[in-house]
Order: C-alpha cells, then sequence, then structure tokens
C-alpha cells in the first residue's frame, strides 16, 4: 500500500511518516499544497492523507483539483476543526473521509487501511489463495498456520499480487506501488524483494514469473 502525507508540520509530518511505515506502509511526505498536488498526480497513492490547512495552497483546492483531474486516490482530510459543517465542506469537495486533529495513531491507520480497501477494484479485509491468508487490516500474514514474519516491502508485493487476482504484475508497477519515490528503478530492489518473499513463503511455490510481463499468484 502507497500513501501520500501532505501536512506542512513537519514533525507530525515526520511522525505519522515513520508510523504508517511501521505498519508496512509505503510512504512519500508533502510539506505544502502545490507540492501535495504534484505529487498526488504524479504518482498512483492508494490513500492521501490531506491536512486542510496548507501553505501556498489549501487542502480544499488541493482535494477539488484531484478530483477535477480524475485522481482516483482515497482522500481522507485531516482538520484541526472539527464542526459538522467543516465535515459537510470536505465530504462535499470530494474527500473520502474526515479525521479531526489531534487523532489518535491506531484510528488514522485504521481509516487509511479501510479507504484503502475501496479502491479500484474493491479489496476485501483478508485475501486468500489456498493455504496463504493476508490480513489487510491487521498487516499481517500467514501459510497453512504459521505466521509469515514479512519486511514492508515484501508484504506490499504480496498483497498487490493477491489482490489483483492472478493478474500478472510487472516490476515497474511492483516499484510503483510498494515503494516510496525515493526507490532507484534501476535497482534490482524488485528482484531482491521477490526473492526473499518466494523463500519465506515456502513450498509449494505459488508466485509465478511470467516472462516479459512480470509476476503473478
Amino acid at each position: 500500500m502507497r500513501v501520500l502525507v501532505v501536512e506542512d508540520d513537519e514533525e507530525t509530518a515526520r511522525t505519522v511518516a515513520v508510523g504508517l511505515r511501521r505498519t508496512r506502509m509505503a510512504v512519500d511526505v508533502a510539506l505544502d499544497g502545490p507540492g501535495g498536488l504534484e505529487r498526488a498526480l504524479c504518482n498512483d497513492y492508494d490513500v492521501i492523507v490531506l491536512d486542510r490547512d496548507l501553505p501556498g495552497m489549501h487542502g480544499d483546492a488541493v482535494c477539488a483539483e484531484l478530483v477535477a483531474a480524475g485522481c482516483r486516490s482515497r482522500v481522507l482530510m485531516l482538520t484541526a476543526a472539527a464542526t459538522t459543517e467543516d465535515l459537510v465542506d470536505g465530504l462535499g469537495l470530494g474527500a473520502d473521509d474526515y479525521l479531526p486533529k489531534p487523532f489518535d495513531f491506531p484510528a488514522l491507520v485504521a481509516r487509511i487501511g479501510a479507504l484503502a480497501r475501496r479502491a479500484h477494484p474493491a479489496v476485501p479485509p483478508v485475501l486468500r489463495h489456498g493455504d496463504l491468508v493476508v490480513d489487510t487490516a491487521r498487516r499481517t500474514a500467514g501459510r497453512a498456520g504459521r505466521t509469515l514474519e514479512l519486511a514492508p516491502k515484501e508484504f506490499g508485493v504480496l498483497e498487490l499480487l493477491l489482490a489483483s487476482n492472478g493478474r500478472a504484475v510487472s516490476a515497474e508497477e511492483l516499484l510503483e506501488r510498494v515503494w516510496d519515490e525515493a526507490a532507484d528503478p534501476f535497482t534490482g530492489a524488485v528482484k531482491v524483494t521477490m526473492s526473499r518473499l518466494r523463500t519465506k513463503l515456502g513450498d509449494p511455490p505459488i508466485i509465478e514469473t511470467v516472462p516479459r510481463l512480470g509476476y503473478r499468484i
């Protein structure tokens, strides 16, 4: 799962990003409205956590621009105000959910997960393939009754492959959806992560390499 956090308070943005990465999410950060809009339009995010009071461009304007551009990312709007009017305004602009500040971090994670499962196409909270089970809400995975200790990127790759329902997923798409913007597209990160994931999944193998297309389950 790839998330964009648009928050002008650098300490808050950093804290949220670190916390989300610990839950096996790939996270990019923008500190103002224009920067957030640019990243949102250039990358395929599952969820955008958007502060309403942003410098350079108000969060409402960012949200409206995303909707006008046909952005398919789900938007979770944050605000220091928590009135019904603010809620109605934010949702009316196209935000998918609304969370007032200050917020509990577990609540933020739960909201992000719920929004990601409403992506296109919708992803169920629990993904299964034979004896493999991935809980996208709890961010856990297991096979044949044993818990899989997966690194964040390994979990993200497995989640995306399962959610693709047998479709071959290219290395480029994996890099775009599972890694953040700091990833180097010319490294062998996907191959290395795939090798480690296959080892942890064990036998019988379930990830297939499709020549010229990518990987699939």
